[in-house]
C-alpha cells in the first residue's frame, strides 16, 4: 500500500524507477532497503518502513547483525518482511566469499580477515569456528565448531581438532566473531588459544592463527604477538 508520501513524490523519484533509470549504486541505503522491503503499511510507505529500520539497527551495517526479532520489532515489520530482509543480507555476504575451489592461501592476518570478515564478523551472538590448511596454509574448509550467545562461545579442543584431524590439516586458524563489534581479544580468548596451541603440539597440527572479527574490523593474535605468539 502507498502512503501519502510515496505518493508525494514523482515518479522518477520512487526507489524502483530510479534504479531502472540508473543503476543500484545511485539509490541511498533506504532506498535500496525499500526495493527488498517491497511494500509498506496502512500507516508507511516503505522507504518510511526501510528508514526505521535502518534507525533500529544504526546503519546499513548493522542489518547482518539484527535478528529476525529484533526486526520484527520495528513497526511495519512483520515475519515475512523480516525473512525478507535477512535473506537479502545474506545473499549481499555469499556474493562476497571467495569460492572454495580457488583454494585461497592464507598466510597472513590481511588475508585471513578479508576472507573471514564478509562471512563471520557480523552476527548477534558468537560463533566460533575454524579454518582448516594444508602444509602450504592453502585454504581446505571452513568448519563453523559452536554458536553462543550474546557474549560468549563454547570452544572445546576436543572439537576443533576432531575436524581437523578428520580433514587431514596441517594447520588451522581459530575464528570468532565479538558480537560487540570490537575485534581486541579478551582474557577469556587468549587463554583458549593457549589451550587450542598446546592441544596442536600434542597431536601435531599446528595453530597457525586465531582471529578475532569485529563488525568491519579485524584483529590478529598472531600478528599482534599475543600468547603464545608472544615474545
Amino acid at each position: 500500500m502507498r502512503s501519502a508520501r510515496m505518493e508525494a513524490l514523482s515518479p522518477r523519484d520512487r526507489p524502483r524507477e530510479k534504479l531502472e533509470r540508473a543503476d543500484a549504486a545511485a539509490l541511498g541505503d533506504n532506498e535500496l532497503l525499500a526495493l527488498v522491503i517491497g511494500h509498506g503499511t496502512a500507516g508507511a510507505d516503505a522507504l518510511q518502513v526501510a528508514g526505521s529500520v535502518l534507525a533500529a539497527g544504526g546503519g546499513v551495517h548493522a542489518l547482518a547483525r539484527m535478528s529476525r526479532s529484533a526486526l520484527r520489532q520495528v513497526p511495519g515489520v512483520g515475519a515475512a518482511m523480516a525473512c525478507r530482509i535477512q535473506a537479502a543480507v545474506e545473499l549481499g555476504r555469499r556474493t562476497l566469499v571467495t569460492p572454495l575451489a580457488d583454494r585461497l592461501q592464507l598466510a597472513s592476518g590481511a588475508q585471513i580477515g578479508q576472507f573471514l570478515l564478509p562471512q563471520y564478523g557480523a552476527y548477534p551472538v558468537e560463533r566460533f569456528g575454524v579454518v582448516l590448511l594444508d602444509t602450504k596454509l592453502r585454504l581446505i574448509r571452513v568448519h563453523l565448531v559452536s554458536i553462543g550467545s550474546l557474549t560468549a562461545v563454547v570452544a572445546h579442543p576436543r572439537e576443533v581438532f576432531r575436524e581437523a584431524t578428520m580433514a587431514g590439516a596441517a594447520a588451522l586458524i581459530a575464528f570468532h566473531n565479538h558480537p560487540s563489534g570490537d575485534p581486541h581479544p579478551s582474557r577469556e580468548d587468549i587463554r583458549l588459544t593457549i589451550r587450542l596451541a598446546r592441544a596442536g603440539e600434542i597431536i601435531g597440527i599446528d595453530l597457525y592463527d586465531h582471529v578475532v572479527l569485529g563488525e568491519t574490523e579485524y584483529c590478529s593474535m598472531r600478528e599482534s604477538a599475543l600468547p603464545p605468539w608472544a615474545r
